[in-house]
């Protein structure tokens, strides 16, 4: 079993450390925040996902999760560092690198002085060439050592969903490392050895331009699911049933998850990374007119939704689900969070029903901040449960599905306007009060 660093308790930090120390694996978690740190030392998750909170209490309970600010006692405990920082758009939409080069700057200083050779790992989403130009640099004017030699040097992506990211963990579709040395290679390797998939061993620069080719094609297929959708209500047909029967073509290896028609994508990955890659690829010459229309049609999709609820003429809105999709309390670049905000600037009273980031409110934890994509505070519009939304809304826009609201909003539907974006019941097509966005 391997010591481990993990630095950053975010999504991607709190769940791989958390993973790892369930795993058998001893793990130090690193962050500067120090009401994080507390948080998870007291055995309590800093986000809220489904099944994290048990993982991480157990973590802590069997000594093999701890976390702290302290990242030169962190670095010199364990013998390799994940960085798993945030990597939130610049205002020009390239890929933002703050957190990444101060991490970077932090593990540097603490191998320094270290006798024992440490790796430094990459997982933060980052362009093709920032680990040679950027990260590799960094940690060697740091620690006045060699990379590669005197250190070691990796880049291994993660590709775990928000609400699904444990099962993701244990069951990933894609693994795919890159490492600057042998040692850090093979350790990566053995890291990965047991999960039910290919092991991908490439160079670094493949390894980054794999992560960004994964995350801006769930953005196309999401955006085209859409734009299909759109085209096939107006023409009096279901976009759903329309792509269901397209994705049951397995000879093209489609996978459905994101060809499903329905709202705008958002979130932490996907909209920061295609703005990234496009940003890439204006700086290399490059057109990029998909990219560059997933983007619009993305905001197009939210415009769609805004001027749904305006053809209500109901000024009382209620937002089932505000997060950037269900399972999670995460609000960056949320885009019915945006659509709030939206409706809230112009006039209209929003209230919402959103159990987890009203969980997360109980918790101090906010829901948002974490990046790029702050939106409106929501404290004061949050609702305790579906019945009460109800009463208090002259249209219903369900922008997330929760079980326990199901058969409430439906019966809701007889009655009042309700904007579905999420598909509540696949029986249910837009007739009288009930109106799909593509279907």
């Amino acid at each position: 079993m391997a010591k481990i660093s993990v630095f950053g308790i975010g999504y991607v930090g709190v769940v791989s450390a958390a993973c790892l120390a369930r795993d058998g694996h001893e793990v130090v978690a690193v962050d500067i925040d120090p009401g994080k740190v507390e948080a998870l030392n007291a055995g309590r998750s800093t986000v809220v996902e489904d099944g994290i909170d048990e993982l991480v209490a157990d973590g802590v309970a069997s000594g093999r999760l701890s976390a702290t600010t302290d990242a030169v006692g962190a670095v010199a405990s364990t013998e390799a560092s994940f960085v798993c920082v945030g990597t939130p758009s610049d205002p020009d939409g390239s890929v933002g690198l703050a957190h990444v080069i101060a991490a970077c700057e932090h593990i540097g200083r603490a191998i320094a002085d270290k006798r024992d050779r440490h790796g430094v790992i990459v997982r933060s989403t980052i362009v093709p060439g920032t680990m040679k130009e950027v990260c590799v640099p960094t940690l060697e004017v740091a620690s006045g050592l060699r990379a590669g030699s005197e250190f070691g040097v990796g880049y291994f992506p993660e590709f775990l969903r928000e609400g699904t990211a444990i099962a993701d963990y244990d069951d990933p579709g894609l693994v795919v490392f890159g490492a600057l040395d042998e040692a850090t290679g093979d350790f990566l390797g053995e890291l990965n050895a047991g999960f039910p998939c290919q092991v991908n061993r490439v160079d670094i620069g493949t390894a980054e331009m794999i992560k960004y080719t994964s995350n801006a094609w769930r953005a196309l297929k999401i955006t085209f699911a859409n734009e299909i959708g759109n085209i096939a209500k107006a023409s009096g047909l279901d976009g759903q049933e329309v792509m269901r029967v397209l994705c049951s073509d397995g000879k093209v290896a489609m996978s459905p998850a994101f060809l499903r028609p329905g709202f705008a994508f958002g979130g932490s990955c996907l909209p920061k990374d295609v703005r990234a890659l496009r940003c890439l690829a204006s700086e290399l010459g490059v057109g990029s007119p998909v990219l560059d229309a997933v983007l619009q049609a993305n905001a197009a999709q939210i415009e769609r939704a805004e001027q749904m609820v305006r053809d209500s003429g109901k000024q009382r809105i209620g937002f089932v689900g505000v997060s950037f999709k269900a399972g999670t309390d995460d609000l960056r670049e949320s885009p019915l969070a945006a659509l709030a905000a939206r409706l809230i600037e112009a006039g209209g009273e929003v209230r919402v029903y959103d159990p987890f980031v009203a969980k997360a409110l109980s918790n101090g934890n906010g829901g948002i901040g974490r990046g790029n994509g702050d939106g409106p505070d929501l404290r004061g519009c949050m609702i305790p449960s579906i019945d009460e939304l109800i009463d208090q809304s002259d249209v219903l826009l369900i922008g997330n599905r929760y079980a326990e609201a199901t058969e409430a909003l439906k019966a809701a539907a007889a009655e009042r306007p309700v904007i579905d974006l999420a598909r509540l019941d696949a029986n249910l097509v837009s007739n009288g009060t009930y109106q799909g966005i593509c279907w």
